[in-house]
């Protein structure tokens, strides 16, 4: 995303911060409403990537706590020509992933033990190299931000709810303009969210796929994800929906379909997607071999364990 799309995303999503702020309290409500936008918006710029994080009790972890990880996101970095991110692992049986961070120079990239413990060797670097992809083409400080103030016109909706009825307040629309802050406003929020993930996805497919050399590593890591999301639970994210466009596969239960309501494009065709671009770069399509057995070419990939030495298993710097 540019600083231009930047730009018109946020003045919409502060225009529809202030359109609910109206209906609560009139003309001073919007007022109010204006200023929390600024505030927040000034907020979230230097501190969403911080809140994204805590919210899913990410863990830092570096070469010496999670050598193999680290280092696959090290060495895709070197091949993307992007500075060395921040690497965090989240403690959730969902296999997931998402990017965050204002800018390069300022990002990360976390992994849940789920996906790190699930996925093969080269699986894992096709979903960090798509990571990374969104950290090139500076989609992260877009989501963090939608993710943020998506959540609040979420919060400003209820509010609505509860005194936005009120007969002594200065709600200028009744009991109609409550129902408009209650469901219109939540729902604009989350189709720009739908609007940014779908079209993203795409991009950082193919971006990631060139970052490690091979697509097919991704969509069977896509694949595998896409089975085990809507099976295992992700509780934080379920407490925390506005965030879900975030992660390379939508991690709330529920999602099924490639339609107006979900926020990821259909797995298959993304994987369809990655499968074409194989057989333009005329690579192989025996899937990615797991890591206790592989032999391990790609330069991108490191020769140690997660962290117990490369003669046993994978099994994360957790354990």
């Amino acid at each position: 995303m540019n600083l231009v799309r930047t730009a018109m995303l946020l003045a919409f999503m502060t225009v529809l911060f202030m359109a609910v702020g109206y209906v609560i309290g009139g003309r001073g409500g919007m007022m109010i409403a204006l200023v929390m936008a600024a505030g927040m918006n000034f907020f979230s710029y230097w501190n969403s990537d911080r809140m994204v994080l805590r919210m899913y009790r990410a863990q830092e972890v570096d070469e010496r706590s999670a050598p193999e990880y680290y280092g696959i996101v090290r060495d895709l970095a070197q091949n993307a020509g992007l500075p060395m991110p921040r690497v965090y692992v989240i403690d959730s049986p969902q296999p997931n992933a998402f990017a965050t961070g204002r800018n390069p120079q300022n990002a990360a990239v976390a992994a849940s033990t789920g996906l790190l413990q699930s996925l093969s060797y080269e699986e894992v670097a096709g979903v960090m190299a798509h990571e990374l992809a969104h950290i090139q083409y500076r989609d992260t400080l877009t989501m963090t931000l939608t993710a943020t103030l998506a959540g609040a016109i979420s919060m400003l909706g209820n509010f609505a709810f509860f005194f936005g009825g009120n007969r002594e307040n200065n709600n200028p629309l009744g009991f109609i303009g409550v129902l408009i802050a209650m469901i219109v406003a939540p729902l604009a929020a989350m189709l720009v969210q739908m609007a940014i993930s779908r079209t993203r996805e795409y991009s950082a497919d193919r971006r990631g796929a060139e970052i490690c050399g091979n697509p097919l590593w991704l969509a069977s890591a896509l694949r595998k994800i896409a089975g085990a999301a809507h099976v295992i639970h992700n509780q934080d994210a379920e407490r925390n929906p506005a965030t879900a466009h975030m992660f390379i596969i939508n991690p709330l239960s529920g999602e099924r379909m490639d339609n107006l309501f979900s926020t990821h494009p259909n797995t298959e065709n993304r994987v369809a997607a990655l499968e074409r671009m194989a057989g333009e770069m005329s690579v192989g399509s025996t899937p990615p071999a797991r890591p206790d057995n592989a032999v391990r070419k790609s330069r991108s990939v490191p020769r140690t364990g997660w962290g117990r030495g490369g003669s046993e298993p994978p099994k994360g710097p957790w354990s």
